[in-house]
């Protein structure tokens, strides 16, 4: 294999997540969630670079000290998508990037379901955050499931292409996923270290104070904490993975412990 990074990365407990590159909004955020959350519970978080789930999941994951490695289909000179260029470069000096093709080796279709057998193989188990019935997140739980990994999927709506996939699996045998504690409970919680409670201070809790155990709304969230309506979007969808508040009907969310 050749890298680009830290190779103590390697050695970490890990979880991969994947799923469509054509996420859906809500994709995106539970990637990116479920992935911050899990960073903070010591887990490493591996993943392919790829647009869509792909690249929100490491983008959550180096928000927390797990921190992630990217599997990528092509030469470790050559940043595909090349949007996603910025992205590498903050993997590789935080993480670390991995690849069984030379330097030169270009985007090639067939180079993508190759390099899934890596991430499922780097990690003790598989979350498809989103996928329809022809993405190769399907193939990675597959090979998850032959490899001896847990294979965990998150429902959706069943009028979606991209829940279909999920949906599939969990038919299947996956574990069916709506926090990270279903993730922990099966893989027996944080592997390394928890997360600093002044970290947490520093990101989710100073919303949770201002939550009492009855419902309160967005907007009010919003003026209480002085953040931006998408940072208390993001804490509040953290909080709610984390099953320290609930969603409730109108946009409203209540303090659960």
């Amino acid at each position: 294999l050749y890298v680009k990074g830290s190779t103590a990365y390697l050695n970490r407990p890990t979880i991969a997540i994947v799923g469509s590159r054509n996420a859906s909004p809500q994709g995106t955020k539970n990637a990116e969630a479920f992935a911050q959350a899990l960073s903070e519970s010591g887990w490493c978080i591996a993943s392919g670079m790829a647009l869509g789930v792909d690249g929100a999941a490491h983008r959550g994951a180096l928000r927390g000290p797990g921190s992630t490695i990217a599997v990528v289909g092509t030469g470790l000179d050559i940043v595909y998508p090349a949007r996603h260029r910025e992205l590498a470069h903050e993997i590789s000096e935080k993480g670390v990037i991995i690849s069984e093709f030379p330097l030169g080796e270009p985007s090639k279709a067939a180079n993508f379901p190759r390099r899934n057998r890596i991430i499922s193989g780097l990690a003790q188990g598989v979350l498809v955050v989103e996928a329809n019935l022809e993405s190769g997140s399907l193939i990675t739980a597959r090979l998850a499931g032959d490899q001896g990994r847990e294979v965990f999927a998150i429902p959706g709506s069943i009028h979606s292409p991209l829940s279909k996939g999920c949906h599939r699996l969990i038919k299947q045998g996956a574990k069916l996923v709506d926090s990270i504690h279903d993730i922990l409970e099966e893989l027996g919680g944080a592997p390394i270290y928890q997360t600093s409670s002044d970290a947490a201070d520093n990101t989710v809790h100073p919303l949770l104070d201002q939550m009492g155990y009855e419902a309160v709304t967005t907007d009010s969230l919003i003026q209480r904490s002085g953040l931006t309506s998408d940072q208390v979007s993001a804490m509040l969808l953290t909080l709610e993975l984390e099953g320290k508040v609930a969603s409730l009907p109108g946009g409203c969310y209540q303090r659960i412990i």
